[in-house]
């Protein structure tokens, strides 16, 4: 059986983002919060907290979960 190393997740200062979307919001609107409870299941705490700090930088829920799923995992 191979040996295979698992890579340490890169922080954000070292990936390069794309540029947000949307403008910085306080709170998430009515349909990014209804996203995040169907994929809540899924996903770990620390994965749903990542997301949640992001979209409210200004990204959209997609970019925020692909942005999440590189730092944090799933």
């Amino acid at each position: 059986m191979p040996y295979h190393k698992s890579q340490p997740k890169k922080k954000m200062s070292e990936m390069k983002l794309p540029k947000p979307m949307m403008k910085p919001r306080k709170d998430l609107s009515k349909g990014q919060k209804e996203l995040m409870k169907e994929i809540k299941p899924n996903h770990s705490p620390a994965h749903m907290r990542e997301m949640r700090k992001l979209m409210k930088k200004g990204y959209c829920f997609q970019q925020a979960h692909d942005i999440a799923m590189k730092l944090v995992g799933k």
